[in-house]
Order: structure tokens, then sequence, then C-alpha cells
């Protein structure tokens, strides 16, 4: 009986040290910039804002050049996978603007694939070393919170209102955009959308409701191969309401799966930019991960 008793408390106690071991993280991976961020530094968060801000637990800034196509850069996302959403450790995701077409694109395209799993040490490039030679079926990632999402491109590239030099702007055309990955391809993994409707800038170019960057059919998760018009409940004009949760919109038209729309922006209050300093449609997810990425 003693002897029972004490494996049943080595197991006890062993459980109890695996458990500890697991760690929670929350990666931010920021939209299009100027190339102001340091890919492969977790801690630089100028995108962001101060990096003193609250923004989840162990937060992580997923920098890249965001400059370049989605495809060339698409790899320090996956470092960053590997490094803190392997084995034990777990994540949780923030994304903003063109993040949303990073993070849709390695979930679909690689979420499916063979996954060494990684020591949550970084290198200065963003690497982490072998945790031993265990390895997984894609990653540990609990949910996806979208800031002003461009997984369905935007009319700005389609117009050539970005700087056509920049080779991320082919990218962010929506038909490019929808076409590049199939966005109903999560691995079961919710996308939580937060959609702004501050715009007046380019409301000629933007079907719809906007934050002057991206529209809803793209920041709502609008399924289909073209862009639509997509409004806030009693608005004119449009070709339907943005719907929030997973309800198809009002024309008939579905979210794609596994997409939902988690904040609506009712008061056409908030804008798509974060102004150095968790702004606009960024500081409703920051509120979002600090409550609920623990």
């Amino acid at each position: 009986m003693k002897m029972l008793i004490g494996a049943a408390v080595t197991a006890a106690t062993l459980l109890v040290g695996t458990e500890a071991a697991a760690t929670n993280y929350t990666l931010w991976i920021h939209g299009r910039n100027g190339g102001s961020t340091q890919p492969g530094n977790y801690n630089d968060f100028s995108y962001w804002g101060p990096s003193s801000t609250a923004a989840g637990v162990n937060k992580k800034a997923v920098n890249w050049n965001g400059k370049q196509r989605v495809g060339t850069e698409n790899y320090r996302i996956r470092n960053a996978l590997d490094c803190f959403c392997t084995g034990t450790n777990s994540c949780y995701i923030a994304a903003h603007s063109a993040g949303d077409l990073q993070i849709g694109y390695a979930l679909a395209l690689y979420g499916g694939s063979t996954r060494q799993v990684k020591n949550a040490v970084p290198n200065s490039n963003g690497e982490c070393g072998n945790a031993g030679t265990a390895t997984q079926t894609g990653w540990n990632i609990k949910w996806v919170a979208v800031a002003s999402g461009a997984g369905g491109g935007s009319e700005l590239a389609d117009h050539g209102d970005w700087a056509v030099s920049e080779p991320l702007v082919s990218d962010l055309v929506t038909t490019t955009a929808r076409a590049m990955y199939n966005h109903n391809t999560t691995r079961n993994t919710w996308f939580y959308m937060f959609a702004a409707s501050k715009g007046t800038a380019y409301s000629g170019i933007l079907p719809g409701q906007d934050d002057e960057a991206v529209a809803y059919h793209s920041t709502g998760g609008v399924s289909g191969t073209g862009n639509g018009s997509y409004c806030n409940p009693g608005d004119w004009f449009c070709g339907g309401t943005l719907t929030t949760g997973t309800a198809a919109c009002s024309d008939g038209r579905a979210k794609w799966s596994y997409h939902s729309v988690a904040w609506r922006d009712d008061n056409e209050s908030v804008n798509h930019y974060a102004n150095g300093n968790w702004g606009g449609i960024v500081g409703k997810v920051r509120e979002y991960m600090v409550t609920y990425a623990y």
C-alpha cells in the first residue's frame, strides 16, 4: 500500500511539474509598415505603442518586413509560432491589417505540417533551439483576434493609392488577397474580427463602411472571391449589413469558416491606425487581449 501511495504521489508531482512548465504567450503580428520594426526582435513594439502597456500575457512582437510580400516574409511568423506555440506552450494571437493575411497564410498552408518543438529561447534572428527531438503537427493556438483584418484585401491597393513599388501592395489587391490561400482553412482556430468604421478620406473608393484603409467586407471576414458593400445596421446605400457573430451578412453572404465578428464599430468612432500608441482599432483588440489572453 505504501508503495502504491508513493507512486501516486510521484505521478501527481510529475503532473504538477509538467503543468507548471506550460506557458501562454500573446503574439502581436503587425501589418503594412515602413520597415521601422526589427524583424526577429520579439521585444520591439514600436509599431504598436509603449512596450510597457499591458497587451496580454507574456506579449511578444512578431516583426516582419512590412513592405515585402506575405509569402516572402511568412517564415518569420512561422519562426514565432514554432518558438512560443509548440510543446507545452500555447499562444493567443493578435493581428492587425495585413497581419491577418500573415497568420491566415501560415495556418492554411503550414498549420498541418510537422513542426519541431522549440525551447522558447530565441536568437537574434527570432529562431529558437530544439527542445529535444519531439515534433508535433501545427501549433498550439487558442484563438486569433484581428484588428481591421486585410484578409480580403483593400480597394486602395486595387486603385494604386498605396506605394505601388512595395511588393506587399500587390498582395493586398482584393482578388489576390482572397485567392492567396483557402481562408476557410484555419485548422479549427477561431478568428475574432474587430471591424472599425471611422472612414472618411477614401469613402468613394472603399465600398460600404470602412476605417480609411480597409472595408467591412475584409475586416468582417466575409467570404467570396469578390469584395462587397457592407455597413452598420440602418445605413442606406449598402449591399447589406455586416452581422456580428458567425451569422451570414444580411444579403446572405457567409463569413469564412471559423470567423466571427466580435466587435463592430456601430458608432463610427474608431479608425485603422495604432499611431504608435495602441490607438484606433488596435486599442479595442488590446483591451480584449488584456481581458481574455491570460
